[in-house]
């Protein structure tokens, strides 16, 4: 490992969530870092598409991480698309065909597979959009 290369889990994580933040970005989709949802658990990314599409992203730093996660499909209810955003050397094959695939690392990152929409119901878009544009504003104003 070089001298410029992540030695830990928390600074691989750092640097895939700043490569999909860049990817929603230039895909038009406003992103959110850390988004309690109503079920009490956290999405790592949430974003919110010109069409009003709600995307999240799990992001995973390495295979034990993905291997102990249970979690991942109570954010199933929360979104439209639903990713895993992992490094080039994860082993890709181990994400579920369900969801969609994100490859990234601290510059950006490329949508290898996107999952089929589930659209979520019209009560539950609106208070996923209100959550996501309510804690945005908090956090600008915040600074």
């Amino acid at each position: 490992m070089s001298a410029n290369e992540p030695s830990s889990r928390p600074e691989i994580t750092a640097l895939l969530a700043r490569g999909v933040t860049r990817l929603l970005l230039d895909h038009d989709v406003a992103p959110v870092l850390e988004m309690p949802l109503a079920n009490g658990r956290r999405a790592d990314l949430c974003g919110l598409s010109p069409k009003g599409e709600i995307w999240i992203v799990e992001t995973k730093s390495c295979l034990a991480d993905f291997a102990v996660d249970s979690k991942w499909p109570d954010y199933l209810d929360y979104c439209d698309l639903f990713f895993f955003a992992v490094a080039e050397d994860f082993p890709r094959h181990l994400i579920p065909d369900s969801a969609g695939l994100i490859v990234a690392d601290g510059f950006g990152g490329a949508i290898l597979r996107r999952p089929a929409p589930a659209p979520l119901a019209p009560a539950r878009r609106k208070m996923m959009t209100l959550a996501l544009a309510r804690l945005a504003a908090l956090r600008l104003a915040q600074g």
